[in-house]
């Protein structure tokens, strides 16, 4: 019984960060789930990740519902770059077998740099995207890059969607972090239903999770839509520069590994 209570306050735990995530970045919070079932819980990583997307789906919907009440979703573009990510993850399920996952890793740190930095410095987030034929060009190609590389490397498209939003269109964080979680939704709800088929997800640990996760998500994203842009801006950043230089460390020691097993 002990046990049983340890393992709920733990996954009640990781709710509760996963739905911070979510609300204040428009993030799936899967960053937190996933290693937290495996390490903490000894949960097996395909299991992990099915359990996650679970909680995370549930998560995602009641930060999207706070950004929508506020109106801070553009659907237009929402469109676009969800038919992007779809063929995206297409793409991305043809290149796992040809590029290395060391190659796409480091390319992905790179891109989470970059963006990092760039939003530590102050952007312009007034404009009004103007969907004509140029941008919605656009708005596919980067679902597709987007789409390609989250679902190589298992790892949500907000985190990309969210700094290209407002670096490149000077759309408001908020507006850029309702319409990201828009995104993703829909492949939260797919993956979830195939990974129940295949019987990949714990739903009592997902329920847990949600249970949590959903108040904070609503708590988190009430304070995004409240929070000034260059804090939130900034926030953001170093949450990018964090995952970043923990996307390296693991690089590091998987790359160690077979070294020191051949040293032996």
């Amino acid at each position: 019984m002990k046990i049983e209570r340890n393992r709920a306050l733990i996954l009640m735990a990781f709710g509760v960060g996963a739905g911070l995530l979510s609300g204040m970045f428009g993030l799936g919070g899967g960053i937190i789930i996933i290693p937290g079932l495996m390490f903490a819980l000894k949960m097996d990583q395909r299991l992990a990740h099915g359990t996650s997307l679970g909680g995370v789906f549930l998560i995602s919907c009641a930060s999207f519902v706070t950004y929508w009440t506020h109106d801070e979703i553009d659907w237009r573009v929402v469109l676009w770059l969800s038919i992007g990510s779809v063929s995206g993850s297409l793409i991305g399920a043809k290149l796992l077998s040809i590029v290395s996952k060391k190659t796409l890793t480091v390319s992905f740190i790179a891109v989470l740099v970059i963006a990092g930095v760039r939003m530590f410095f102050e952007i312009d987030a007034s404009g009004v995207m103007i969907i004509d034929a140029l941008t919605v060009v656009w708005l596919i190609v980067i679902g597709v890059a987007v789409g390609a590389i989250a679902g190589m490397l298992g790892i949500g498209g907000g985190l990309m969607t969210v700094p290209i939003l407002v670096v490149l269109f000077h759309v408001s964080p908020a507006l850029a972090k309702g319409t990201s979680l828009a995104v993703v939704i829909p492949t939260a709800f797919s993956g979830t239903l195939q990974n129940y088929r295949n019987k990949n997800t714990d739903l009592q640990a997902a329920a847990i999770v949600s249970s949590t996760g959903i108040v904070a998500a609503i708590a988190g994203s009430w304070l995004a839509t409240r929070m000034n842009d260059a804090l939130s801006n900034f926030l953001f950043a170093v949450l990018l520069i964090f995952i970043a230089a923990r996307m390296l460390l693991q690089l590091r020691k998987s790359s160690a590994t077979p070294a020191v097993e051949g040293a032996s």
